[in-house]
């Protein structure tokens, strides 16, 4: 296994705890603020802009075929911070729930697409990746309070508002969602656990579930010992995964039959996600949420062109 640093550009340090990087064909990157609430641009300059004011905590995002961005609300979170360094410790004073929003990027327009699945209310979701038949995939990461941890799913859901399914349950906090390139096989990251797992797509919004003693239907692709964190992750085009890593803040890249191949090591614990852009899908940008930075570095191998 290699180990390596993250080396390149710093983008901006001034974003309230990023996540949920989207490179832009024009060199910009969208980001989710959790802590600020709001969708915004970061240019290669280093330039702000806000695109949307989305309240509670966006978390993730993704572009939808239809052009538009499709947001995880986490609900928000409480925060604490020391010494300029920001972390997320639990479920905000005034969370009343989770939800999926459509932004308009050029208007900035938000619509709330989903907040319930069967009646039960969305927690926290997290994370997002579209499949090519008009719905995409979410983690709900469930929600910490200070006296119990709500357990995570995973959903399906259409872009039209018109159907969300639950897919799998009882997860411990699931967080990084990707589609393998082939889109045969849907990856979820565990945080708490710092657990890969894996699950073979049947059909949209079916998955192929593992029996006992999976405790949650999935296949364990790997899971690293001591005490690490997952986050969010992306796939690269050959398709090996790349998950975000807290605590030893980085990037562990893993093999789809579950070696960890590399590891490159970040400046800060709260690595929290990557996406991956340039003409060659050879740059990525990875959100240092603890300091609000957003960096670009070069990439070794070309990410996966995301359906969109």
């Amino acid at each position: 296994m290699n180990n390596k640093k993250l080396e390149g550009k710093l983008l901006t340090s001034e974003l309230e705890f990023p996540e949920g990087p989207i490179a832009m064909d024009d060199g910009s990157v969208l980001v989710v603020e959790i802590q600020g609430g709001r969708l915004t641009r970061v240019y290669p300059s280093g330039k702000l802009e806000t695109v949307a004011e989305l309240g509670g905590g966006p978390n993730g995002a993704a572009l939808g075929p239809d052009g538009h961005c499709y947001v995880c609300n986490n609900g928000g979170f409480s925060w604490r911070t020391d010494e300029g360094y920001t972390r997320p410790t639990g479920a905000a004073p005034n969370y009343e729930g989770g939800s999926i929003q459509r932004v308009d990027i050029s208007s900035g327009a938000v619509e709330t697409l989903y907040t319930h699945c069967d009646g039960v209310p969305l927690h926290g979701p997290n994370d997002i990746v579209f499949d090519n038949q008009g719905g995409f995939w979410f983690t709900d990461f469930g929600k910490k309070f200070e006296d119990r941890l709500m357990l995570g799913f995973l959903y399906y859901a259409r872009l039209d508002g018109s159907e969300i399914r639950q897919a799998a349950k009882h997860l411990i906090t699931p967080n990084g969602v990707g589609l393998s390139p082939d889109g045969k096989t849907l990856y979820a990251s565990e945080t708490e656990t710092s657990r890969l797992w894996s699950y073979p797509v049947k059909a949209p919004g079916e998955l192929g579930l593992e029996p006992w003693p999976s405790p949650n239907g999935g296949k364990l692709v790997h899971g690293l010992p001591g005490y690490q964190r997952f986050d969010s992750l992306a796939l690269e085009e050959c398709g090996n995964i790349c998950v975000a890593t807290l605590v030893n803040g980085g990037i562990s890249v893993f093999s789809p039959q579950g070696e960890l191949l590399e590891f490159y090591e970040a400046p800060e614990g709260y690595c929290t996600n990557i996406c991956f852009g340039g003409a060659d899908l050879k740059t990525a940008y990875i959100t240092l949420s603890g300091y609000g930075q957003l960096l670009e570095v070069p990439w070794p191998r070309p990410g996966l062109n995301l359906n969109a």
